[in-house]
């Protein structure tokens, strides 16, 4: 075990924090990186181009500060000492002096930071309240004890971070240094989420060095909806990620950001912005954990009864610099998992697929680790990883993912991820991998709801299912004419969207993608926030329900229809206008590519129904996709054969057995009559006859008979010579059936006479040989 000791003075705390870096594991430079790591930039003529960064990685850290509990601490050494120190629920900044050398180091409360108020939301007394108060709150480690049952399970979210051109020359114009900055941003946020047991991994960075790819000018919510529009047909094609966050220089006013609430698994909408004005990257690191945090389904704590034992929380509306996620956080995070969503962040990323700080002892699998089980005491409840070493223990298959049961894989074809919906799809375990196949839906644009609405990223999106949502299960979408006449008013209640700071009119082409319109509202909202809510009332007959849940103007409201949902023939809702469905670029025909059997994936491979195989369900199968894994084990026979030898082997003697105990009395019968017609057929072997011979006719001391062929005589000589005959059988013989002993007589004429005189007199010591036959 190495680590790093390094003293801070600071007011009441003279501090030793101990950076633990546990890994015993020979690192080279090149195995710190994934092997498809690529940082990638535009040159002056705008082309893409791609290179492998020369990062520092064995100077970032995380750990924890000696004889504190609950402290925390993440800190970079690669130009001087730079990070954050959480002691008893304080924050502290660290960082070199600006005029000094890199030896004399500044250290200082975050909440004390002069800076102008930015705001990712509206501000409320409860703001207010919460300073006052405090420090009379427990640690947060206590608050989420509670929680660990729902959090038990390490959720992953892959983060790609793209730098525009002004913050670019705000570096100095260097990459090196917007890199370094960038992977510190990665280890103070993975340091902050990781009490909610979620890590932060980086998996690719884009800096805009000449000019910016997208437009930045307008509002917050312009340049986000410019920055997922970008992301989606540029960079979700080009690399997996779970979210893509957008480090800007420009500021809007009093925004610090803005970023889509419950988005992080989706292709369109996964993303934030985030100001890096001027402001130290600790400061900065706790915006981009709000807006991350949208992204994860959390809301504002403003008026909620929230705690997180400090004086603000990181999801408070004004950007205050805490690190500590609140409760009502948790519980945000949790509806979204409990309601199927983040499912992407199960997929655990592999060693190859990350650029994170490695050490072996951070509960993640590194490059070049088999497992992390994290520290020694963590350690003990996992019997599949070594301590120390990050290997498999002897004989373990694997020690974490979806598809590992008792350090072993899973058989192939154990389901791993279950369908939530029609637009979804399910994945398999394949036998030989720790991991679930990464998560396949219906493609976009294929038609469901009785081919009334579309799939769109996975769900089945439709006016009365978003109002159900909302106002429970009776309700449904409201007549047009409530979505005319409302969003075309341009305020809070009814608008599309934001031109600026202002509420922008719909027109009546796209008053359909506007603010949702219901009607039949017969409970109130089941979200976790109270919105607000208008009714208004149409012609007199008609009366429209909306809603505005006031999230903050870096939070885009969920009371607007939500994108795909089929606004008229043909047409979709994107960007809050009514547009054709060809933008989804939906081409799978199912009857001639999946022969009827199928559907598409968002891989464009068929996914068949059960009963037909891949990859184009046109022979018998058992279904699934090229992509989804087998959905049975085509290595375990077992079951396949215990089937077979029952169905066909011992189930059609239970039914003859069956039978036959039914029809014993019947079998009995015909047993006998069968019995009965053997004997006849033996009484005339070889003629078949069932006629039975008169016994042959004593004439004195002689028998008349006929004369025998040579066939008859030579038979009669091998049975009656032979060592096993005597006259005792033959008694035997007669006694037990006469037809039987007559039929031997005559037609094997050696038995003579004299023999049966002998016999039919009770003699029993003839000699045979002196026997006399005569032949007529």
């Amino acid at each position: 075990m190495c680590h790093l000791t390094a003293l801070i003075l600071c007011r009441r705390h003279f501090v030793i924090i101990l950076l633990y870096s546990f890994s015993s594991i020979p690192f080279s430079h090149r195995e710190l990186l994934p092997k498809d790591f690529t940082v990638y930039t535009y040159n002056k003529e705008g082309k893409l181009q791609s290179e492998k960064p020369g990062v520092q990685d064995h100077c970032h850290y995380q750990g924890y500060v000696e004889g504190i509990l609950d402290s925390v601490v993440a800190v970079s050494t690669c130009s001087g000492l730079r990070g954050l120190v959480t002691i008893e629920n304080i924050t502290y900044g660290i960082e070199p002096m600006d005029s000094s050398s890199g030896s004399k180091h500044i250290m200082y409360r975050l909440d004390n930071v002069k800076k102008e108020p930015v705001m990712c939301g509206v501000t409320t007394e409860g703001h207010e309240r919460e300073h006052a108060e405090e420090n009379h709150y427990p640690s947060m480690t206590q608050l989420l004890r509670r929680k660990r049952a729902v959090l038990h399970q390490t959720r992953y979210v892959e983060l790609f971070i793209v730098v525009d051109k002004e913050k670019f020359e705000d570096f100095g114009k260097s990459e090196a240094e917007v890199r370094e900055h960038m992977v510190q941003l990665a280890n103070f946020l993975d340091s902050m989420y990781i009490m909610l047991n979620i890590r932060i991994v980086l998996v690719g960075l884009e800096i805009w060095k000449h000019e910016n790819i997208i437009s930045t000018d307008g509002g917050a919510g312009d340049v986000l909806a410019n920055f997922v529009q970008w992301r989606e047909k540029n960079l979700v094609t080009r690399r997996r990620h779970d979210s893509a966050q957008f480090v800007l220089k420009k500021g809007f006013g009093g925004t610090a950001g803005m970023a889509y609430v419950g988005t992080v698994c989706s292709k369109s909408h996964a993303g934030g912005i985030n100001v890096f004005g001027r402001i130290s990257i600790q400061m900065f690191a706790s915006i981009v954990a709000h807006e991350l945090g949208h992204n994860l389904g959390m809301n504002h704590d403003d008026e909620r009864v929230c705690h997180c034992g400090a004086s603000s929380c990181i999801m408070s509306s004004g950007a205050s610099g805490s690190r500590n996620f609140s409760s009502c956080s948790a519980e945000d995070f949790e509806k979204l998992t409990l309601n199927k969503g983040g499912s992407c962040l199960l997929n655990v990323p592999k060693p190859d697929e990350t650029y994170s700080v490695p050490y072996c002892g951070n509960r993640l699998v590194d490059a070049g680790e088999e497992c992390d089980c994290g520290s020694p005491k963590e350690c003990e409840s996992d019997p599949c990883c070594e301590p120390g070493t990050c290997r498999l223990q002897s004989g373990a298959e694997c020690a974490y993912g979806d598809c590992c049961r008792n350090c072993r894989f899973l058989p192939g074809g154990t389901e791993c991820r279950a369908s939530n919906n029609e637009c979804d799809l399910p994945e398999y375990c394949n036998g030989t991998s720790q991991f679930c196949q990464p998560d396949f839906t219906v493609q976009n644009g294929h038609p469901c709801h009785n081919e009334e609405a579309y799939c769109y990223n996975g769900v089945c999106q439709y006016y009365d299912a978003q109002c159900q949502d909302i106002f429970g299960s009776k309700a449904k979408a409201a007549p047009n004419i409530c979505f005319t006449e409302v969003n075309s008013k341009g305020d809070r209640f009814g608008n599309c969207g934001f031109h600026g700071h202002d509420y922008k009119k719909c027109s009546s082409w796209n008053a359909m993608c506007g603010k949702l319109q219901c009607e039949n509202v017969k409970t109130m909202p089941v979200f976790g926030i109270k919105p607000a809510i208008i009714q208004t009332p149409i012609r007199d007959t008609t009366t429209c329900w909306g809603v505005d849940f006031q999230l903050g103007s870096d939070v885009p409201d969920p009371g607007m229809v939500n994108e795909g949902t089929k606004c008229d023939t043909g047409k979709i809702c994107r960007h809050f206008q009514c547009v054709s469905a060809s933008v989804l670029n939906y081409d799978c025909d199912v009857e001639r590519k999946c022969h009827g059997h199928g559907v598409c994936n968002n891989n464009r491979n068929c996914h068949c129904e059960a009963g037909w195989a891949p990859p184009y369900c046109d022979t018998k199968g058992y279904g699934g996709s090229l992509d989804s894994g087998p959905p049975y084990n085509d290595k375990d026979t077992s079951l396949r054969n215990g089937l077979l030898v029952f169905f066909f082997l011992i189930l059609p003697l239970l039914v003859a057995t069956a039978l036959a105990f039914a029809k014993r009395d019947k079998l009995k019968r015909w047993f006998r009559r069968l019995m009965s017609r053997s004997v006849r057929l033996l009484s005339n072997p070889l003629t078949r006859t069932s006629e039975i011979p008169a016994p042959p006719e004593k004439m004195g001391n002689h028998c008349q008979l006929p004369s025998p062929t040579p066939l008859q005589s030579s038979l009669c000589v091998d049975v009656v010579t032979s060592e096993s005959t005597t006259i005792d059988q033959i008694k035997c013989s007669l006694l037990i059936s006469p037809s039987i002993f007559f039929s031997k007589i005559q037609y094997f004429p050696h038995c003579c006479c004299s023999l049966l005189l002998r016999v039919l007199e009770g003699k029993s010591n003839c000699d045979i040989s002196t026997s006399v036959c005569k032949w007529s």
